[in-house]
């Protein structure tokens, strides 16, 4: 049997080919591709080689497109949070803005307020100059006088000096006392702080007895900053250039002389010595005696049965208003503390005092020795310091 042929046209590159099929009897066909002088194998390779290249280029640019539409769709996301950052921004400034409005219109009525405050305070505060001045002004009157303190003779001893303090205090502490302790102070203040260094003492008193004591700082408060406010009285006079007499004759010649209104005093409610200046101080019951006293200031008195001239100064009152202390160590007193009562009052103190003048006990020479048994109350005076030293005395 005749074999069928078949004929497919393709067009590879636009190019016609035959292809012949042959088919025998028992349907069995083969292909067969009719070779032609313009196509060959090697060029269709070459065609599917272009092709697959074309497909690699255009795989390579569809990634290159999904890489582009995910930088776009991040940077899209992108501006969409920084689009919702700018817009909470925005609504927050707007916020702070209106909040800055209302504390500025808040500022602005509170200034205003103050201002009228201030204005209400000037009105007073010149309300209030006006009778400083008026105040002022009395006292001026009333200070026309020479307002000095009392005379007194002095006399130039050749010392001259910056640190010179205006007046003196005179130290007088009173330091209750516990029972079963003493006080010792020692002339010098190595002495003491050796004692206190060593703390603990075994003391022998007696025959065959032994005490132990504990030496202890004594700390005082002291004054140490003292503001006094003083102001001229009205009721009191000082009254000095007085002769030396006894006290008592001289306060009643005084009294009966300025209680007379001829000598243009009053009724006199206190009449009183200050030895240490050798100054009267008067105390009127009336307000306006002092005034007229102050301002005639040389009085003639009787006194030792002749006329003699005193003079009539200011009496100033003085009130603390500011008052500082300071705690400070007594550098030659110490307090003796555990000391118990085996033996009289006496006799123990001089055994105490004996122990600790001695140098082989670190000791030294005792000034002042003040001892106070268990279940008695007493109370040490600690005073000022003598005129030309530094040490301190009970």
């Amino acid at each position: 049997m005749k074999p069928k042929q078949y004929y497919f046209f393709t067009k590879p590159q636009h190019r016609r080919q035959q292809i012949t099929f042959a088919m025998s009897s028992d349907e069995d066909f083969s292909l067969v591709i009719s070779p032609t002088t313009e196509e060959t194998l090697e060029s269709i390779k070459a065609l599917i080689n272009n092709y697959k290249k074309k497909y690699e280029q255009l795989i390579q640019d569809q990634k290159e497109l999904v890489a582009c539409r995910n930088d776009q769709e991040e940077m899209a996301e992108q501006f969409r949070q920084r689009s919702v950052k700018l817009n909470q921004k925005i609504k927050e400034d707007q916020h702070s803005y209106e909040e800055q409005m209302e504390n500025d219109k808040a500022k602005i009525k509170l200034g205003q307020q103050e201002e009228s405050d201030l204005m209400e305070q000037i009105l007073r505060v010149e309300e209030a100059l006006e009778e400083e001045k008026a105040r002022n002004h009395h006292l001026k009157q009333q200070n026309q006088v020479f307002s000095a303190v009392p005379e007194r003779k002095v006399a130039f001893t050749g010392l001259t000096g910056k640190d010179i303090q205006e007046f003196d205090m005179e130290t007088n502490i009173v330091y209750p006392m516990e029972g079963g302790t003493a006080f010792i102070t020692f002339e010098e203040e190595v002495a003491a702080s050796k004692i206190l260094k060593m703390q603990k003492h075994e003391v022998k008193v007696g025959r065959g007895c032994r005490i132990i004591v504990e030496a202890r700082p004594v700390h005082l408060m002291l004054p140490r900053l003292v503001e006094i406010n003083s102001e001229v009285s009205s009721q009191h006079v000082l009254i000095s250039s007085l002769p030396k007499m006894e006290i008592e004759l001289l306060l009643n010649k005084l009294e009966i002389h300025f209680s007379k209104t001829k000598h243009g005093g009053g009724e006199v409610e206190k009449c009183e010595m200050l030895p240490d200046s050798w100054t009267v101080a008067l105390t009127f019951l009336k307000n306006d005696i002092a005034k007229g006293l102050i301002e005639t200031e040389h009085h003639d008195v009787n006194l030792q049965e002749k006329m003699h001239t005193v003079r009539v100064t200011p009496f100033l009152n003085g009130k603390i208003t500011n008052l500082v202390t300071k705690m400070t160590a007594c550098p030659r007193t110490l307090l003796l503390t555990g000391i118990p009562t085996i033996m009289d009052r006496e006799t123990l103190q001089d055994e105490l005092q004996i122990h600790f003048q001695r140098s082989c006990h670190g000791g030294g020479e005792v000034e002042a020795f003040l001892y106070n048994p268990l279940g008695q109350h007493t109370s040490a005076v600690f005073g000022g310091p003598p005129k030309n030293t530094d040490k301190e005395t009970e």
